[in-house]
């Protein structure tokens, strides 16, 4: 494998609306995420990753953007992103932005020149379909809800969306839509950044022609994926992508891919590969149902470590992966991934390093590093997120009361990820001196950054120490570069496996309260992390205290 300067890295992903709110209006802006800079580089974090900050009206937060080449007012200036970009380079530290281009919003310029002229030249940027009265072009369900057709004002035609009705899939069949979104991205890179991570990629290349597939509910619409899983070439327009922009400034890129096939890995993410890597969404989507979130089943400690190394094992020494515990799509990792009432700073600390550890490119979401939970709705007035909105409605229809209908939502709502950034015991958790745009997790008097930077033994202080580690020269080889082994698969609610490279490591968690043994496969030469004060260790018999997580030297 080439090295690549990105490849020791450790990154850290933010959402600007909900991040450090420079100015009092309530919303999180990059003058704030400026003022944290130095926050970031102290816990060790190399990759900074925005979330959209782009001119939108927000229909889906951000991800709908109505001009590529200006930033919200909302989040700042230009200039505020230029001074971003220039002082994280000061640090040694890069800036990632979103590139979504699966779609744009209907207030962008392009859209509004379609409604005008849906026969000219920025019609045939989306797709359009002549009206049918009582009939819709196809049967396909929108990611949020719904037919994926929606009217186009002023016309007889409709236009697709495959989420939000204000964001209109744009057509990459046409050239010359291709060429305005590689000269934005080449735009970009100029100014500085060192790349992208690819929002909803897989979407942009359609099954044509557009056909219906059986309904899967009662609304007579059918999963988006039904029609995903018979699209085919989209290999011909990420390879362009990547010739006319990333490969020419060895800029990172990052995609966001699902329903990939395992003989497509190396197209993705190898040697030549269309992105430098992609997330692993193995453990988000485990327990998915086709009904609706009210239906998914819960992850066990035993399905966790199963879907860890099942993606290991797909991609292999193939290229990169950058594996989370959450994002601003997820609900909170520690809320999701510990068994319910087993939350604690152990359990936290284990799983921070049972996902750090895995080969790849491990990324930080904001709040993770302090352990930051998922918050209790009372009410679904209080939810903001538009799809979490759209499966209450779901839920409702499936016959769940509104109580059972708010939990359901309420375990996997992105708003639980989207909720201010816990800096301080202070008023709003010290995110802001105004309102703040979504409330602030009530527990945020108990985890807070001001609080954990003093700790030693904090969560934050735990992260920090795994940071080091990955970074330290006598284990770098191994961590980045380094085979992963899986071991005592067979073992229940445990998870352990070896890094092997120039020094072999052994990654081991008790996944559980009750205590555990196992008995070690050779010498322990050193200890390397422990989230606990002490090893219990006897003639190469360890025992494992509740959720104890240890990496050893062997």
């Amino acid at each position: 494998m080439t090295k690549k300067w990105w490849h020791d890295k450790v990154a850290y992903q933010i959402y600007p609306k909900s991040f450090y709110d420079s100015n009092g209006d309530g919303i999180g802006d990059i003058p704030g995420i400026i003022s944290k800079l130095d926050y970031l580089h102290d816990l060790g974090v190399d990759i900074v990753w925005l979330s959209p900050c782009y001119k939108s009206p927000l229909a889906d937060q951000g991800y709908d953007i109505s001009d590529y080449y200006s930033i919200d007012p909302r989040f700042g200036t230009m200039e505020d992103m230029e001074n971003l970009i220039a002082e994280a380079k000061k640090r040694n530290m890069y800036i990632l932005m979103d590139l979504v281009v699966n779609h744009c919003s209907d207030e962008h310029e392009w859209f509004q020149k379609a409604c005008q002229d849906p026969e000219g030249k920025y019609g045939n940027f989306f797709y359009l379909r002549d009206k049918k009265e009582g009939e819709l072009p196809t049967n396909w369900r929108s990611y949020f809800g719904g037919p994926v057709w929606e009217d186009l004002p002023g016309t007889g035609k409709q236009y697709l969306h495959v989420f939000h009705k204000k964001q209109p899939d744009l057509n990459w069949e046409n050239p010359e839509l291709r060429e305005e979104v590689y000269k934005n991205i080449n735009w970009w890179l100029d100014k500085g950044l060192a790349g992208f991570r690819i929002d909803a990629i897989i979407n942009i290349k359609k099954a044509l022609p557009f056909r219906n597939y059986a309904p899967d509910r009662e609304d007579g619409l059918c999963s988006i994926n039904e029609m995903l899983k018979e699209a085919k070439g989209i290999g011909e327009f990420l390879g362009e992508m990547r010739d006319r922009t990333f490969k020419k400034y060895d800029a990172f890129s990052v995609g966001e891919v699902f329903n990939e096939k395992p003989e497509e890995i190396p197209d993705f993410i190898g040697e030549d590969g269309y992105f430098s890597s992609m997330f692993d969404f193995n453990e988000t989507i485990f327990g998915a149902s086709g009904k609706g979130w009210y239906d998914a089943a819960q992850i066990s400690p035993d399905d966790y470590r199963n879907c860890c190394f099942e993606s290991q094992r797909k991609v292999g020494e193939t290229g990169f992966l950058s594996n989370i515990i959450e994002n601003h799509d997820e609900p909170r990792g520690v809320s999701r991934y510990i068994p319910e009432g087993d939350c604690c700073l152990e359990s936290k600390k284990m799983l921070a390093a049972l996902n750090f550890m895995l080969r790849g490119l491990p990324f930080i979401y904001q709040g993770q590093e302090l352990g930051m939970e998922n918050v209790s709705f009372s009410s679904i007035d209080e939810v903001d997120d538009i799809s979490s909105l759209d499966e209450y409605k779901v839920a409702l229809e499936a016959g769940l009361t509104p109580e059972e209908a708010l939990k359901a939502v309420a375990r996997f709502s992105r708003d639980n990820a989207r909720t201010p950034m816990q800096w301080s015991d202070e008023a709003n958790a010290g995110f802001t001196t105004g309102s703040p745009w979504l409330k602030v997790n009530p527990n945020y008097t108990a985890i807070n950054a001001a609080a954990q930077l003093s700790d030693p033994d904090s969560v934050w202080n735990f992260y920090k120490k795994l940071i080091a580690l990955r970074k330290n020269p006598a284990y770098k080889e191994t961590i980045v570069y380094g085979a992963l082994e899986p071991v005592w698969e067979e073992r229940h609610n445990l998870m352990a496996y070896y890094r092997k490279g120039d020094r072999t490591l052994l990654v081991i968690g008790n996944y559980q309260q009750k205590e555990q043994e196992v008995i070690l496969p050779s010498e322990c030469r050193k200890v390397l992390l422990n989230n606990y004060p002490d090893m219990v260790m006897e003639n190469n018999v360890l025992k494992l205290h509740g959720y104890q997580v240890l990496i050893l030297e062997l």
